[in-house]
Formats: structure tokens, sequence, C-alpha cells
């Protein structure tokens, strides 16, 4: 959502001394917000000259959360800067803020909750507690906004954002919006949470994918005030691959945006980049284009700890740009793999991690007259059956091996490349949603949680 966000001017402002805040994010990388210090994930403000009235909630820089109220004359009335950072990018958080300001115990008035677990450690210096029934501006008649500080630009919001809500004096918990998977121990969403009090102002946007009606009885519908707010099928019921920004070696200096599927680098550093999710078993498909090119781009499959120095056709599997040919483990793999990358190509990777094979595809075609379904026979692919691949966690990644920029733009399932739709989305599965340019070929999966578990 980097320089896009959503917005209402209410009829009326609201002040109140109860209400909830509920949303699912995915953060990007920490020190992305695009335009100032941190990203804003809610403001409501009276006026974009002061603090009058002024709310918000803010991801900041270092990967704390910290919610600050001012009253009517612009003094600073609460401020709550978590201690714990929340700096996991493949992973949804659910943050609830549950505030009662009429409570006698001043730690109550506000509560916190991530993934249903209730935070209670903040900074000493940037903690304090909302007295005791005093009135929190939760909607403006100016500028209520998410992912922007309201009234002008900067800190914006470069992540992904889900079912979020608002209940305009009314108090819910956590457990409304999500539970404790009795099997697997993660805290999960639920999709239709009971509420019976809305308040005047109280909405329910993003419920399905990228639309910003609102789902509460209200009719508090937002717009998108600038930017362009995608769709994706990356969700807290189902958790796709992006590339994985925490991996990043520390010799490069990377650009992630449109939610870490987006990656470019500019600099003399080698690397290898893997996602976020790995497999030792099952097979999965991505596509992806090779949008800047001049470092000697590389693609390809490598463990989940590979070491990061080095580049996917020494550590994995690889497409070497120089030869136009795959690498396995150091040693260029034969075969007739057909010409070279172009910018608009379409680059298909197709992991066959139960038999040991690995496919490279362009623009619809698999190259050395590869069979991503030809099973145990693996024809035109890389075989990596008989290497100490074989049985490792392994991932997606790219790299490169020379000086110069390069960039990517991923599609691991959520049928875009950056912010463009994939030309043909008719490939949904069923069992494991994901949208691609092309056909899956039969058996894949997505890289995705529900892909993982098919």
């Amino acid at each position: 959502m980097a320089n896009t966000y959503l917005t209402r001017a209410f009829s009326s402002s609201t002040a109140t001394t109860k209400a909830t805040w509920s949303f699912w994010v995915k953060f990007s990388a920490v020190n992305t917000g695009v335009g100032g210090t941190g990203s804003m994930l809610f403001q409501a403000r009276n006026s974009s000259s002061s603090n009058n009235y002024r709310t918000y909630i803010r991801y900041e820089e270092n990967g704390t959360l910290d919610f600050i109220c001012y009253n009517s004359s612009g003094t600073k009335i609460g401020e709550y800067y978590t201690s714990q950072k929340f700096r996991d990018c493949n992973a949804w958080y659910h943050i609830c803020y549950s505030m009662d300001t009429t409570l006698n115990t001043a730690s109550d008035r506000l509560k916190l909750y991530v993934n249903g677990v209730r935070v209670t450690n903040f900074y000493t210096g940037s903690y304090t507690a909302i007295g005791q029934n005093e009135t929190v501006n939760t909607t403006s008649s100016v500028f209520t906004d998410i992912s922007r500080n309201g009234g002008s630009a900067g800190y914006y919001f470069n992540g992904i954002l889900s079912h979020y809500i608002l209940t305009d004096g009314y108090v819910y918990q956590a457990d409304t919006f999500g539970s404790t998977d009795a099997t697997t121990g993660a805290w999960k969403i639920n999709p239709s949470p009971t509420i019976s009090n809305w308040g005047t102002n109280g909405f329910w946007i993003l419920k399905d994918g990228n639309s910003v009606t609102d789902s509460s009885p209200n009719s508090n519908n937002f717009t998108v005030g600038g930017g362009t707010l995608t769709d994706t099928k990356d969700c807290p019921s189902n958790v796709f691959a992006t590339w994985n920004p925490l991996q990043a070696t520390t010799a490069a200096t990377y650009d992630f945006s449109a939610g870490n599927t987006r990656m470019a680098v500019n600099d003399a550093a080698v690397f290898s980049l893997g996602a976020t999710l790995a497999a030792t078993t099952g097979k999965y498909y991505m596509e992806m284009k090779w949008v800047q090119q001049g470092g000697n781009g590389s693609w390809g499959m490598i463990p989940i700890d590979t070491n990061i120095n080095n580049r996917p056709r020494n550590a994995g599997v690889g497409w070497n740009q120089g030869d136009n040919a795959p690498w396995l483990l150091g040693s260029i793999v034969s075969g007739s793999w057909g010409g070279s990358i172009g910018t608009n190509d379409i680059i298909q990777l197709a992991m066959d991690l139960d038999n040991g094979a690995f496919y490279f595809g362009k623009n619809d075609v698999w190259l050395n007259s590869g069979n991503p379904t030809s099973g145990s026979s693996k024809t035109g692919a890389v075989d990596f059956s008989g290497t100490s691949l074989f049985g490792e966690q392994l991932t997606f990644a790219i790299g490169k091996g020379a000086s110069g920029t390069d960039g990517w733009n991923a599609n691991f399932g959520n049928g875009y490349f950056e912010q463009t739709a994939v030309a043909d989305n008719s490939t949904a599965t069923a069992s494991t949603p994901g949208v691609f340019n092309y056909a899956v070929p039969t058996g894949y999966q997505p890289l995705s949680t529900k892909g993982l578990n098919a």
C-alpha cells in the first residue's frame, strides 16, 4: 500500500470513552514507512496543522506499535509505545485495541492484544495512561485516514491490511475477532465476528479483498484517497510466500515493496534471497518478471538456511544469465535451454520436491522440453535427487552475480506483478486459491500455508 491510503470524512467527529480497533496486518520490511518515520495504520485528525483531537496508531521504524491520542486543546492524553517488536514479515498479525476510559484501573483503559495475547510492556519514557473518563477522538469529519498522516503526505503503510473494524462507543475484546486453533495453537481469524453494537461511526472495511465498502450496517464507506489499492489472495487464513526481507544480506541495499513481492537492489553485492516459506516435500509453482537487468540476475531454488552471500547457482539450483542456462551446486546443467530472458518475459518456476526435479519455463513454454508433470522421469528438469539438496527445506530464490541494478516482480499466487494484474487469471485452484498468468501444472500448488498442507 505504499503511497496508497484510504480516507473518509464522517458527517460528524466522535469523541468517546469506549471504542475498539481490530485489524489484521502483514508487515513489510522494517524501516519501510514511505514519506516519514514509521507507517500510519490509523489516524483521526480534526486539523492538518495541529494535534487537536488527534488519535493515531503507528507501526514504528523499529518494529514497535504506538498508540497516541490528544484532547481538544492538543495536549497528549495517552501514549502506549510497545517494548515488544513485531518484525515477522511472513506472518499475519491480529491487532486489537480495546478502550474503556471509564475503568478505575489506569492500565486497563486501553488494552492491546496481538494475536490474542495482551501486551503489557511499554517504554517507560513513552507511556501515558489515558485519564479516567477522558474522551478520545475515534473518527473525524475532517481526516479519518488509514495508511497516511491525515491531511499531508507521508507515513504511508507498505504492507497488507485485512478485516479492518472500528466500533464506536462499544468495547470488544480480541476473542471476538479470533481464536486459538485447537490443533496448531496459532491464533486464527474469525471471519464473521458477532458485533451487536457498532455505534454511529463504526465500520468494517477490507472484509473481502480490497473492498472499501462498509460491511457493518452503517454504510460508512471509505474511498481510495491516493495510489492503487490492489487485491491479494494473501490473507490471514492463507498466508502466501513473499521475498524475505529478514534474510537480506547487510552487504546489499534492498528496496522491498508491493507486500514484499517486488524486490530491487543496486550495488555490487553477490547474493541469494529466498522466499519466506519452504518445504521438504510437495510440488510448487510461481511466476515472476525480471524487470530491471544489470547485475547478472539469477533465479531458482535454495535451502532456506543458505549463506546468502552467494548466488543461487552455487547454493542450489540457479539460472545463470551469462550462460542462458541453469546451474546445480556450482556446475552448469547441460540441455537445450534456449535463448535469453527479456524484460517483459514471464519466468515460470516449478519445484517438484517429491522427485527432486526443478523446471524452468518462459512465456508458457517449459525450457529444455520440460514436463513438470512427468514425475519420476523428470523430463527436461534439473535433477537434484542425488544431491545434498534432496530432503532439505527448499524455497524459491532470486539473486545476482555482479554489480548493477536488478529487480524482480514475483507472483506467488496473488495474481499481480507488482500492481499489474496478470493477463490470464483463469487458473485459480479450488483447494488452494492462487491466481497465475499461465495454467498451473497438474499437482502443483502455490507456495502458501494451504499449499503446504494440500
